[in-house]
């Protein structure tokens, strides 16, 4: 596994409302691009949060249980389905870095980002890797329960399953010459609030299920083991190459207690409640849906 050679910054678990953590994302996206470091870090959604799609129809969201369960709802850049992030059972990440230093293709660059993602299954001993075959969707509106592509769907087995299910959600998009890449790898399955969050789903808990797996079903770490074997695979990936000193050819450094500067915090915050926050921005469509 081998990061592109720039200054990287790793930043540990930091527990931060939904719309807070897809502005950092942002931002990291932005530090990137003007020639700071690279980032990559996880971080857990508090409280839990129903993230959409970029251009999903609001109207599949089921405002009113969202509300009265205190979950909260945000857009993503990203485009795909809504995913309900739970504040226990979900482990996210984020890779936020320069454009040019990835590869150009969409789905070579995404392989290159997730290979972290798959060393830190591995390093919990569950068996995860791409698809082996398309599966057929079953709810449109929910990321996890669309159809399944060999290209870039991560799944694993599971005991009692028929098929493997789906274990995490990855996507990528580009900003200002930046590339951020932010997944979520599913610890524990809520099926009751995750199908919840959406309108009127015709999908049971049970077939929701049989088609998504937490680590939990599959090793007997605990949620801060996982934590700490996605961080770990991404010190790996982002070190790899380096000498006993830290140093590469390409003369890169690594920051390995990252953290954000004072003038991101406050730009993610502006962006949080100016953005992310937005009813503007959550409740209304942008345009007619994209296919991912």
């Amino acid at each position: 596994m081998t990061a592109p050679a720039v200054d990287w910054r790793l930043i540990a678990e930091e527990a931060r409302p939904g719309p807070m953590q897809m502005a950092l994302d942002e931002v990291a996206a932005e530090t990137a691009a003007a020639g700071g470091p690279a980032t990559v870090r996880t971080y857990r959604w508090d409280p839990s949060c129903l993230t959409l799609g970029y251009r999903q129809d609001p109207s599949t969201v089921d405002w009113a249980f969202c509300e009265h369960e205190g979950i909260d709802v945000t857009r993503r850049q990203t485009g795909g389905g809504g995913i309900y992030h739970d504040a226990h059972g979900d482990v996210a990440y984020s890779i936020a870095v320069p454009a040019s230093v990835v590869p150009g293709e969409l789905l070579d660059c995404y392989h290159l980002l997730c290979e972290p993602i798959l060393d830190a299954f591995a390093r919990l001993g569950v068996d995860a890797d791409y698809a082996d075959e398309a599966t057929p969707e079953l709810y449109h509106p929910a990321c996890y329960l669309r159809d399944l592509h060999p290209a870039h769907d991560v799944v694993a087995g599971g005991s009692g399953a028929a098929e493997p299910r789906k274990i995490a959600g990855n996507a990528q998009y580009r900003k200002r010459d930046a590339v951020i890449q932010h997944g979520s790898l599913t610890f524990s399955v809520d099926a009751e609030r995750h199908l919840g969050a959406f309108a009127d789903p015709p999908v049971t808990e049970t077939e929701f299920r049989n088609r998504v797996v937490g680590m939990d079903e599959l090793t007997d770490a605990a949620r801060g083991d996982a934590v700490n074997a996605v961080a770990d695979a991404l010190t790996a990936w982002v070190t790899a190459g380096t000498d006993e000193a830290g140093g590469t050819d390409e003369y890169i450094d690594i920051d390995r207690d990252g953290s954000w500067t004072d003038a991101e915090l406050r730009r993610a915050a502006d962006l949080a409640e100016a953005k992310y926050r937005d009813p503007e921005w959550v409740r209304t469509r942008p345009g007619s849906e994209r296919e991912e």
